[in-house]
Formats: C-alpha cells, sequence, structure tokens
C-alpha cells in the first residue's frame, strides 16, 4: 500500500471520527429529506430474500441498514473505517436487542476469505473510496450468484456541484460523486449492473416538502422519456449483480 493510500485512509478516518463523534452534518440532515424515496427503494433492495443469508454492510453506523438486515433474519458482518462508527453502531444494535458483528476495516483491502457473501451493500460509501481496489474486493468475497446493492451521489449536476464546491466542510477532501464512467467500470466485476435514478428535479423537494410526491413521479416521467438526464441526477442505486 503506498503512502498516498494510507494518508488517504487516516484522513477518512480521522474526518468520520470527528463526524460520528459531534454529528457535524446535523444541520444539513433537513436538505436530505427528498433523498426519502431513494432511500426507501435503497432498503427494499437490501432486503430483499436475505433470511438466513450472509450480508456485509460497507460503510457502519447508527444510522446503518445493518439493524433491519438482523430484524430479518439475515447474518449480517457490518465494517466501517471509523472507529467511534463501530462503537455507536453496536450501542444501537445493543439497545434495540438486535445481532450484529462490526469490526474496524479498511473497504478496500478487506480480511474475509474469497465468497463470503451472498449480499454487499453501503450507502453513502464507493465515493468515498478508490472504487478499482473496491469494486475488485467486492467481486471477491461475494458468492458465484451473489449481489451488491449501493446507494450513491453521482457528480454530473452542475447545480449540485455548486452546493457542494459552497460546502467543503461536510465533506472530506478525496470523496468523489460517481461518475457514469465510474458505473461503467463496474461491468469489468460484474456480469450485470442496474442503476435506478432519483432526484432531478425531486432534490427541490428539499425546500418544499410537499412536492416530493410529484416531483418524484415527474423524474420518473424525464427519466423514461428523455435517459440522457439520468446523468444528472443526484442519486443513484446501484445494484451489482454475479461476480466475473
Amino acid at each position: 500500500m503506498g503512502q498516498s493510500t494510507v494518508d488517504r485512509l487516516k484522513r477518512e478516518k480521522e474526518f468520520h471520527n470527528e463526524t460520528f463523534s459531534s454529528d457535524t452534518r446535523k444541520a444539513a440532515k433537513k436538505y436530505y429529506q427528498s433523498a426519502n424515496v431513494s432511500k426507501k427503494f435503497y432498503k427494499e433492495r437490501v432486503l430483499t430474500d436475505v433470511k438466513g443469508k450472509h450480508v456485509l454492510e460497507y460503510g457502519c453506523g447508527p444510522g446503518s441498514a445493518a439493524f433491519d438486515v438482523a430484524k430479518v433474519g439475515g447474518d449480517v458482518h457490518a465494517i466501517d473505517i471509523s472507529d467511534v462508527a463501530i462503537e455507536q453502531a453496536l450501542d444501537k444494535a445493543k439497545s434495540e436487542d438486535v445481532s450484529i458483528k462490526a469490526s474496524v476495516m479498511d473497504a478496500e483491502n478487506l480480511s474475509f476469505d474469497n465468497d463470503s457473501f451472498d449480499l454487499v451493500c453501503g450507502s453513502g460509501i464507493l465515493h468515498h473510496l478508490d472504487l478499482e481496489r473496491s469494486y475488485k474486493e467486492i467481486q471477491r468475497v461475494l458468492k458465484p450468484n451473489g449481489r451488491a446493492v449501493f446507494f450513491e451521489p453521482l457528480g454530473h449536476n452542475p447545480i449540485i456541484n455548486v452546493y457542494r464546491h459552497l460546502t467543503p466542510s461536510m465533506r472530506t477532501d478525496d470523496e468523489h460523486p460517481l461518475l457514469m464512467s465510474d458505473l461503467e467500470l463496474a461491468k469489468n466485476y460484474f456480469e450485470e449492473v442496474k442503476t435506478k435514478h432519483f432526484n432531478l428535479t425531486a432534490t427541490a423537494a428539499s425546500f418544499v416538502p410537499a412536492l416530493s410526491t410529484m416531483l418524484n413521479r415527474t423524474d420518473e416521467v424525464l427519466f423514461k422519456a428523455l435517459p440522457f438526464l439520468k446523468k444528472h441526477s443526484w442519486i443513484v442505486v446501484i445494484e451489482f449483480l454475479n461476480p466475473r
């Protein structure tokens, strides 16, 4: 592992330890209300057929999907680079009386054996990682008929990118909202890559929540009629099927 990678991982750990310790993103949470529809879809895909299955969650904290997976009978192991996030996740699991395994671990260098998991999932994690490294690791630890589901931001929309530029303290120096080329890259590691896009006009529901349903329906119509607009969505839910 090169020094640049070591430095990057150190920065990510320090940032997320601070974020989880002081909840530095609390003030911005209202702006993420418009992502409720996409988050619901993500959780539905994660919870599909997980009873009795081995599940790995990339990126774990008190808002993790690991608890829901455990409640429906999944055998879940959650990882995060932040020891504070793992501590908070274990505390929540205890308070909710659910059983999960959780470890501090580098998502680009997993300690699990090949073909260990039926499902790998994560929310807002891939765009913090070296994609070549993480795709290879997801491919390696998934069983031959396994799948992976991720909820991620995209990086093409110029208006959203202006907001990102104006709020640098909310993100790490190394994170990189995904590009369409990053989704294409995944096809080198998985037989099939499915995507569902959200939040083009619906992002405005952050300011007018009452418009959420109408705007999400508008987005569905626009994406169907004008597929090139998908790249300008804010959120994409990605499903990787059948590792190569």
